[in-house]
């Protein structure tokens, strides 16, 4: 195995291509996404009809909480609420 240097290091990435635009934007917007949906876990199981009326629109609940209701988004949170797509 060889051993690179700081700077060795540094001027390997440095020459790699940025990452893609979509890449950034969900590392930047899941740590929020999640928390939400931990969130919106909690009032589900706090209360019987704020989780029916999630369950009646899982993209709509998601929108309301702020987050876009990316289709991962959308079916971590079916799954946390333990429901199986329809």
């Amino acid at each position: 195995m060889t051993h690179l240097t700081e700077e060795e290091l540094a001027e390997l990435i440095a020459a790699l291509p940025p990452a893609p635009t979509a890449w950034v934007e969900a590392a930047i917007e899941l740590p929020r996404a999640r928390a939400t949906i931990d969130e919106l876990v909690v009032q589900a199981i706090a209360d019987r009809q704020r989780r029916e009326a999630m369950l009646a629109d899982l993209e709509a609940a998601l929108r309301a909480a702020g987050v876009e209701p990316r289709p991962y988004l959308v079916e971590g949170l079916r799954a946390r609420l333990g429901v199986s797509e329809t």
